[in-house]
Order: C-alpha cells, then sequence, then structure tokens
C-alpha cells in the first residue's frame, strides 16, 4: 500500500502540473499574457512591468469568471508560457520584444490571438516589423513620417465602438506619439482616441521622430492616438501611444480604455459601461518600478496627481 501510494502521488503532481499549463483552455476563461520590456527613463516612465502589473491585476479583480492574466518581464524562458494565449499585451522599448521574437509572434497570430502594443512598442524601427504590425494591429509608428511630442491631448468626441464604453471625454498629457502610418485607406481601422496637436509640435525639425513635412502640413488637424484594427481572420489589435507617463494608470478613462481593448482583442464583452476597475493608490504605483523613488519626489507628491486627475468638472457658471 504503502508503495502505491508513494507512485500515486508524484503522478497527480505531474498531472496537476499539465492541467495548470493549460488552464485557459480547461477552465473556458480567455489567457491574457503581458510581456514587459526592461525599464529605462528613471522612475515614473517608461515603467513597462510596474504598468502591466497594474493592468493585469485590474483585469483579475473586475473579470475573475471571465479571464486570467500572466505577466512576464521580458520573453517567457518558458515558451509554454504563451500557449494558448487569447491575447499578448507587449510594452517595451522600441519594439524590442517584437524584433527580436516576430517568427514567434507569427505563428501565435496565425493561431488567432490578439495583440495590444502600448507606446514605444508601436516603434519598431524595421521594415519587416512594421509591416507585420499592420497586419496584427493596423498601424505603427514609422520614422520619418510619425512624431513622439509630449503634449495634452484633448479627447473631445469619443467612439461608438465597444472599446470606448464608459470612456468619458478627457485630456491628459503624454508623450502622444502621432501622425502614424495605417494600412492603406484605414481599411479594418477604427480610431477610438483622436485628439488635434497643437502647432508647436509640428513645428519641430526634420528628423526622425522631430518633425517632417507631411506632419507639417496637418496643421490643425486630429491625430489617431489609440485605434482597434479588426483582422481578415476575426483576430483583434490594438495601437496606444500614451504610456509615457506611469502616472496616467491613474486617470480613470485613460486606464479604462486600455483595460476595455485588452478585453476586446481577447473576444469578450465589454461590459456596457467598461470595465471597471479601482484607482490605482500611490503606492500602487509605486510599486514593481525598475528605478527607486528619487529624494525629490514621494507618495503624497504621487497622490497628488491622482487626485487632480480624477477631479469632478467644475459646474457650468
Amino acid at each position: 500500500m504503502k508503495l502505491i501510494r508513494s507512485l500515486l502521488v508524484p503522478l497527480g503532481v505531474v498531472l496537476l502540473l499539465c492541467f495548470a499549463g493549460n488552464a485557459g483552455a480547461a477552465d473556458g476563461k480567455r489567457k491574457i499574457v503581458f510581456l514587459a520590456g526592461a525599464g529605462s527613463h528613471g522612475f515614473g516612465s517608461h515603467a513597462h512591468n510596474a504598468g502591466c502589473q497594474l493592468l493585469a491585476k485590474a483585469l483579475n479583480e473586475a473579470m475573475p469568471d471571465k479571464l486570467h492574466t500572466v505577466v512576464s518581464r521580458g520573453w517567457p524562458s518558458n515558451a509554454s508560457l504563451l500557449d494558448g494565449a487569447d491575447t499578448v499585451v507587449i510594452y517595451c522599448d522600441a519594439g524590442r520584444l517584437l524584433n527580436e521574437h516576430l517568427a514567434e509572434l507569427d505563428a501565435l497570430m496565425k493561431k488567432g490571438a490578439g495583440l495590444v502594443c502600448l507606446h514605444y512598442t508601436v516603434d519598431p524601427g524595421r521594415k519587416e516589423t512594421m509591416e507585420k504590425m499592420r497586419d496584427w494591429i493596423g498601424g505603427c509608428y514609422e520614422q520619418h513620417w510619425s512624431i513622439n511630442p509630449s503634449w495634452i491631448a484633448k479627447f473631445e468626441k469619443l467612439s461608438a465602438h465597444p472599446v470606448a464604453r464608459g470612456v468619458k471625454p478627457f485630456r491628459i498629457h503624454d508623450e502622444w506619439y502621432c501622425h502614424m502610418r495605417f494600412r492603406e485607406n484605414m481599411e479594418g481601422v477604427t480610431p477610438i482616441l483622436s485628439a488635434v496637436p497643437p502647432d508647436s509640435v509640428r513645428k519641430r525639425p526634420d528628423g526622425p521622430h522631430s518633425g517632417n513635412p507631411a506632419v507639417r502640413a496637418r496643421m490643425g488637424m486630429a491625430e489617431d492616438v489609440g485605434w482597434v484594427y479588426q483582422r481578415p481572420d476575426g483576430a483583434r489589435g490594438f495601437g496606444f501611444t500614451g504610456g509615457h507617463v506611469h502616472w496616467n494608470w491613474a486617470h480613470n478613462d485613460f486606464r479604462k480604455v486600455v483595460l476595455n481593448a485588452i478585453v476586446w482583442t481577447a473576444r469578450l464583452e465589454v461590459p456596457p459601461n467598461g470595465v471597471p476597475s479601482k484607482q490605482p493608490t500611490a503606492a500602487d504605483l509605486i510599486a514593481n518600478q525598475d528605478s527607486p523613488m528619487p529624494g525629490n519626489w514621494s507618495a503624497e507628491l504621487i497622490q497628488r496627481f491622482i487626485d487632480d486627475f480624477n477631479k469632478p468638472p467644475e459646474p457650468a457658471k
């Protein structure tokens, strides 16, 4: 009897690991995999891991019966982590995780996985990767065509698309890349967030990220900085050029539109009022960053940013 028990215990462990490795398929929940690049811009900027952790936590709390999330710092050393992914969220510098793993991502996309690319992820800088990105999410940053200014985007009119559910008009400062290179005639692409940049950001000298004649010819015109793409095979993509400023994840509408998009790309129904989530605290925003908090920052200062973001609008006089 002891011998039988000693054989059954390791067998049970093996079976448990096998089932756990494909939890999404076993329990019917959508599997969302976050791939976070290394930090690069110091405390509070390009905080890829911290941002992914915040978004993953919000999704797990909002829809625990519909999805589960996995967060990997960099490309997972165990490739099985990506098995069964319904959507992949990539948040990294210069599209590095795409450039370095284009074949693996292509295989996932061919299986119908969705793809979300946040901030600098949309600028891979390589022609082959850019072509794939337009196939996967409908658009990307193209150097000497697109620009990367910091400005206050005023989102006054929102799309009727499910990804905009529950999102109210808002304004926020970020490094909003704009003048993206989309698929020809915007085929399959639906803008979600569009705003008119100030003329000053279009007047910068020519360069791969600063300015060009095509940008200057669009003075006073709106630019799409968040968009969705419906692929011919039914799979879905989302591109979002904000996300340089880590504190912006505490803005309720900024956060909601990205949560909605992740859910939509996983082919889940976006709730009528959008994906609900708790407003992150200063402690939440400080956690999981790659850089320590400098002496001129404090939790109190960060909390003031949060409070200012979500003040109710003043009544009209």
